[in-house]
């Protein structure tokens, strides 16, 4: 297949619906497309109706590009991570993978332009956290969330406003960031370095001010990252976790148990912020971002340090910690319920706390002059308890 036929295909998906954020290749459906969080069919002239298991094999070998050391990892570990170009239309993320001897094939779409924290609506405190002068700041939740995103406008936040040397180490290369008044060198994995440990313990001799991890995957990267946070760097990267408090805990889970305190001091000393991002289905088609943030303070230090106990979790520290931007996912989506960007049932479909969701809404629904409830008609009892005289 030559490469004018695969673009043809990836034109027209792309074109066939608005706002595509994926396109996915499976053998035995029709070619689809990702629109606002859901697959839909893509007519194309000849009609696939089906895939087979050679039109999806010669697909993914095309979108490798004959690259050989692609090939033998896809060979190796059932999957390869790549990029593709599409000519004057579109940058994609691809990841070939196996699944039941056969080939499939997902390409997330890239912006080709860098959006800012204010066209994202992204919250005030992002605007703080690009004023950091060292330590980690973590961007986590699950695939396709926004991470990436969201940090591609945080480095432009520090594009616009600071002159220092960025250096990017990513799987692969999603946001070309234009030189403005930083320095930026993006490294690609597998092109321009082999490992993140090894790209990341090479960039600590570039001279940066500022690392972006594409993720944490191994404890070797988070050791060398810490090593970066101590030494006064900024460490950004990302991580696929629910909320704050399993960001702590996942990174513990990297080490043994002996090494557990010595981290805990570590993270304490040099963790700034969490966010953690999850994407809602949005009243009236599209999706909107909810956020859980974490700042760092002596009370987050602490729990780090001794864990969470009774009365003191990173959820009450985060609720306690709103006048200083921190705010937990339920008090967020409560937010966006109250600027009517939500439903009542997606709301509490995406809680993590569904009592603490509740109970916002109920609030909100009575400043409003709403019913807080569908029970009608209820009397007091005046008679309960009372004994009835014999002629009664």
């Amino acid at each position: 297949m030559r490469k004018q036929e695969i673009d043809y295909i990836l034109t027209k998906m792309l074109d066939s619906h608005r706002n595509v954020s994926d396109l996915n290749i499976t053998v035995g459906k029709p070619f689809q497309v990702e629109s606002s969080g859901e697959l839909n069919g893509v007519d194309i002239d000849p009609p696939f109706a089906e895939l087979t298991p050679f039109q999806t094999e010669i697909l993914a070998l095309n979108l490798i590009n004959q690259d050989r050391r692609l090939t033998e990892i896809l060979l190796s570990e059932g999957s390869c991570d790549s990029s593709y170009e599409l000519p004057g239309k579109a940058r994609f993320r691809v990841n070939i993978f196996s699944q039941r001897g056969n080939y499939s094939a997902v390409l997330r779409k890239l912006e080709t332009r860098i959006p800012t924290c204010r066209e994202l609506n992204l919250p005030e405190v992002f605007y703080k956290i690009a004023e950091e002068r060292n330590g980690i700041i973590l961007v986590t939740g699950a695939t396709g969330s926004g991470k990436s995103t969201s940090l591609a406008a945080l480095l432009n936040e520090i594009n616009e406003k600071k002159s220092v040397h960025v250096v990017t180490l990513e799987d692969p290369v999603e946001f070309q960031h234009q030189q403005k008044k930083s320095t930026f060198n993006q490294r690609e994995l597998g092109t321009d370095f082999d490992t993140f440990a090894t790209g990341l313990r090479a960039a600590l001799r570039q001279a940066p001010k500022v690392i972006l991890v594409g993720e944490m995957r191994d404890r070797e990267t988070v050791e060398i990252a810490l090593n970066a946070a101590e030494t006064g760097h900024i460490v950004m990267s990302t991580l696929h976790t629910v909320d704050a408090g399993q960001t702590i805990n996942r990174i513990l889970g990297m080490f043994s148990t002996e090494e557990e305190k010595q981290v805990r001091i570590r993270l304490a000393d040099t963790m700034r912020w969490i966010v953690c991002q999850r994407l809602l289905p949005k009243e009236g088609g599209g999706r909107v971002a909810a956020f859980e943030i974490m700042g760092t303070n002596l009370r987050i230090k602490d729990t780090i340090l001794h864990g969470e106990s009774e009365g003191k979790t990173f959820y009450e520290i985060i609720q306690a910690g709103k006048p200083f931007g921190m705010t937990t996912f339920d008090d967020y989506i409560v937010e966006l319920y109250g600027k009517e960007l939500v439903s009542e049932e997606i709301a509490k479909a995406y809680a993590s706390n569904k009592s603490v969701i509740g109970r916002g809404i109920d609030a909100l629904k009575s400043a409003r002059g709403e019913a807080t409830t569908d029970i009608d008609q209820l009397e007091v009892d005046t008679g309960y308890g009372k004994q009835k005289e014999p002629w009664e």
